[in-house]
């Protein structure tokens, strides 16, 4: 069994990668068709309504959950109560941490349903300066396992290991006792050919370098029939960055995910043993729609005189990154409808039990035009003086969904309380 897989160049010339392996080739049939697609490329297909018109973007491992917590969740993140893997979700929450450093390893074995090699392993810490300020860092590298690549007579070139890795540092400070914000950097590696010479172009690593900016609210509230309540409110608008390119032989270049959360967290505490938090996180990636493209009565594409092909309906997704996150809020071919279907969301529920022992649940939901990822999520959590440990389980509600049987594990240390130890 074979596949071709296209990794976008120029809108009409792609490198070729024939893929001999069974194996690989359902393992990237699966990432092809998924909205977390891993090779680069804007989708310019037509498409008119309410049909499928999914914006995929370079470097998606980006957007994945990397912990367990999140993912027993539904994906939400933005205003749950700060851990030490805040810099995915929300970086600013790190200035209300109640402890002075900590650290978080944690490890999920993506598409496992398919193969066994493909993985997503993310290590983060912070450490407080102060009471009103922390640094934090943290580290995402993501595994497409072991491809067989073969030139287009068959022969094969080699075996090699693609893979993709984020670095990220962050500054969080509180502006008052209820508001504080950050401001991360992130360097972004993506090495998915391999540096192979295809079709006579040299292709290479891709890379970029992008930013975070991002505030977090929390207060409490005055509910007498609680012993306890909080609210909180994030937003972080994330992977604000370059464009990305894996050929020199080329000018286009691919968008990163720069993406929109934001949301509340409601925490209530029926007495000291029980507490239970309800949050939501909006989210909508500023990227342009792909617009819907002139074609002739046989369907065949029209071109300028320039040899840019027509768009008929929609606007020009070859801009610059910060054009393209104006533009991401009014671009779409099917006008404001499209538009409030590019938002996705995700919603959670965390109980605790004396502080120990945490059981969570929640669901993601994103349009069937736009990628349909809609899931459940389950998971359970248990912290106990140094460390902790949580677990997450993915539930699709399709059938044969390459995110089915997705596991996340975490494991948090907290050195405070290694110290008072």
């Amino acid at each position: 069994m074979s596949l071709v897989l296209r990794l976008s160049i120029k809108n009409q010339n792609h490198i070729k990668i024939i893929l001999m392996s069974r194996k690989v080739t359902l393992a990237c049939f699966a990432l092809l068709v998924s909205s977390m697609s891993i090779y680069a490329q804007i989708n310019t297909e037509q498409y008119i309504g309410k049909q499928t018109n999914t914006i995929t973007t370079a470097v998606p491992f980006l957007l994945i959950a990397p912990d367990a917590r999140g993912g027993s969740m539904g994906d939400a993140g933005v205003a749950t109560t700060p851990d030490a893997n805040s810099m995915h979700y929300n970086p600013a929450k790190y200035a209300f941490m109640e402890s002075k450093v900590g650290f978080s390893a944690a490890y999920s074995p993506w598409l496992r349903s398919l193969v066994n090699d493909i993985n997503l392993a993310y290590i983060t810490g912070y450490y407080k300066l102060d009471d009103v300020s922390a640094v934090a860092g943290s580290l995402r590298f993501f595994s497409l396992g072991d491809i067989t690549f073969t030139d287009e007579t068959g022969e094969i070139i080699g075996n090699f290991r693609p893979n993709e890795f984020a670095i990220d540092g962050t500054y969080s400070r509180k502006f008052s006792k209820t508001w504080s914000g950050a401001v991360a950097g992130r360097f972004i590696y993506s090495d998915l050919t391999q540096g192979q010479v295809v079709q006579g172009q040299q292709t290479k690593a891709g890379t970029s370098v992008a930013a975070d900016v991002s505030v977090y609210h929390q207060r409490e509230l005055d509910w007498r029939n609680f012993e306890y309540a909080e609210f909180a409110f994030g937003a972080n608008i994330s992977n604000i960055g370059s464009k990305i390119s894996y050929s020199d032989a080329t000018t286009e270049k691919d968008f990163i995910p720069t993406n929109l959360r934001f949301g509340p967290r409601l925490t209530l505490d029926f007495d000291e043993y029980n507490r239970m938090s309800f949050t939501v996180d909006i989210e909508k990636l500023l990227v342009p729609t792909p617009p819907i493209y002139a074609t002739d009565t046989l369907g065949n594409p029209i071109y300028d005189d320039n040899g840019n092909q027509l768009i008929y309906k929609g606007m020009d997704p070859n801009v610059s990154p910060v054009e393209g996150m104006v533009q991401s809020w009014y671009d779409a071919p099917d006008g404001f409808q499209e538009e409030m279907r590019e938002f996705y969301f995700a919603t959670g529920v965390e109980y605790w039990y004396n502080k120990v022992f945490a059981i969570r649940g929640g669901f993601f939901y994103e349009d069937k035009t736009k990628g349909n990822r809609q899931y459940f999520t389950l998971g359970a959590g248990l912290k106990y003086n140094v460390f902790g440990l949580d677990f997450s389980y993915l539930i699709p509600l399709e059938q044969q969904n390459p995110m089915e049987n997705t596991l996340r594990f975490t494991l948090l240390f907290d050195f405070d309380a290694f110290n008072q130890q």
